[in-house]
């Protein structure tokens, strides 16, 4: 009987439980000893008080189970994170729910499709305009500053002694002015994720984040079976995020870089000992939504939290079957 009620519409089970309560009532005032004066005595008015109040209760611990499913449907709406897709409502439930909620699914497929489709051709765009900037400060910005040290070198001959130390100075400052920028370029466009490939990429990124912020950098960076160009650079970006908070916020002093192959996933893993995270910050930083969303791309999953030790970790782990579009 119960699975015959549960596999009924929502609108005829409903129906159905209401009846079941007028039935009650129904069979209660024809075969109980009760009977009602008029005006009704408050022994009368006691009793049918009791009776009305023992339907109510049992109407709605009828429609409490009725509406269980759309209950825990509704709950899953809330519960759904565009960044973390993959959730699905159940659809084993009473007809009416489970179509809601096959149409739900759908809709979240569509969506989820749709975004990851229109998130990687911006990806593209992004990265198109990041080499695009490296390739004229190197060229534009690289040069002038180079033509600027060579006419620096020319004056150096014949200029007196007291405006030597200023010309010392100049020099020094368009030599730093050209490193900066090769380092912004670099940072732009990965060439060496390029040319020499993931590992030596990210060890490349790892010794410049430690020169740059005099930090120790421990890495561990294994083989890995072969990846696509889109995840290797998903995996570069988030390193790169990751090294970079941690050189502007952290206050650390080491920080842990490491690329394992475990099981059917490639793990990227960076660790530091700084001050950790601010309360709030995760929802609300730019840089943790661009990994995420990154991370989301190729189907990944990406952690951040607080270390074993203290300080900050972020943890990427990409399926390897998930070989990108």
């Amino acid at each position: 009987m119960l699975r015959w009620l549960a596999t009924m519409p929502l609108m005829w089970r409903v129906f159905a439980m209401n009846a079941s309560a007028l039935l009650l009532a129904y069979l209660g005032l024809v075969f109980a000893p009760v009977t009602v004066s008029v005006p009704p005595a408050a022994t009368e008015l006691l009793v049918l008080s009791a009776g009305f109040v023992i339907l109510l209760a049992i109407n709605l611990l009828m429609l409490r189970s009725a509406f269980r499913p759309l209950d825990e449907l509704a709950e899953t709406m809330r519960r759904h994170d565009p960044l973390s897709p993959g959730a699905r409502a159940r659809v084993d439930v009473e007809p009416d729910v489970a179509a809601l909620a096959h149409a739900f699914n759908d809709m979240l497929q569509r969506l989820e499709t749709e975004r990851r489709e229109s998130g990687r051709r911006a990806l593209l765009v992004q990265e198109r305009e990041r080499a695009r900037i490296a390739r004229e400060l190197h060229d534009e910005v690289g040069q002038t500053l180079t033509g600027v040290m060579l006419q620096v070198e020319s004056l150096a001959a014949g200029i007196p002694d007291e405006l030597r130390e200023q010309l010392d100075e100049l020099r020094e400052t368009a030599r730093l002015g050209t490193v900066e920028v090769r380092r912004i370029a670099s940072q732009l466009r990965p060439e060496a994720l390029e040319d020499l490939g993931l590992q030596s990429a990210l060890s490349t990124l790892a010794v410049a984040s430690a020169e740059q912020a005099h930090m120790q950098v421990d890495r561990r960076l294994e083989p890995h079976p072969p990846l696509s160009e889109e995840q290797e650079l998903v995996i570069y970006r988030v390193a790169q995020e990751a090294l970079t908070n941690v050189v502007r916020h952290s206050g650390a002093t080491t920080v842990a870089i490491s690329l394992q192959h475990v099981g059917d996933e490639v793990v990227l893993v960076v660790r530091d000992d700084g001050r950790g995270l601010a309360p709030g910050s995760l929802p609300s930083a730019h840089g943790i939504r661009g990994m995420r969303e990154r991370a989301m791309l190729i189907g990944a999953q990406l952690s951040i939290g607080r270390a074993t030790d203290g300080g900050t970790e972020v943890e990427l782990r990409m399926p390897i079957e998930a070989k990108g579009p």
